[in-house]
């Protein structure tokens, strides 16, 4: 796969997350991070996946503290598509 198309992927993985609500606390990261997957050399892209699900870890706890478990559906689902995507690119190891 090229670099483009994992950082692309990424990206998209990471907008579709922000849309689910762009003004909580936490999206000024996921903006970052979206930035970073764009123009961070190939083997940094790993780093951004992993703190990619760090931040919708965070985004998961907080939906469930809220009881917002429709946000909480999406978020999750997300989540599992980006691991998966993440493993199947190589840039995360499969637990």
């Amino acid at each position: 796969m090229t670099r483009q198309y994992l950082a692309g992927e990424l990206s998209v993985l990471l907008g579709r997350l922000q849309a689910l609500d762009p003004n909580r606390e936490l999206a000024g990261g996921i903006t970052r991070l979206r930035y970073e997957a764009e123009t961070c050399p190939l083997p940094s892209l790993a780093s951004v996946a992993v703190r990619a699900l760090w931040l919708i870890d965070d985004l998961c706890r907080e939906s469930l503290a809220s009881g917002d478990a429709v946000a909480f559906s999406h978020e999750a689902a997300i989540s599992a598509e980006l691991y998966e995507f993440g493993v199947c690119a190589g840039l995360l190891e499969e637990d």
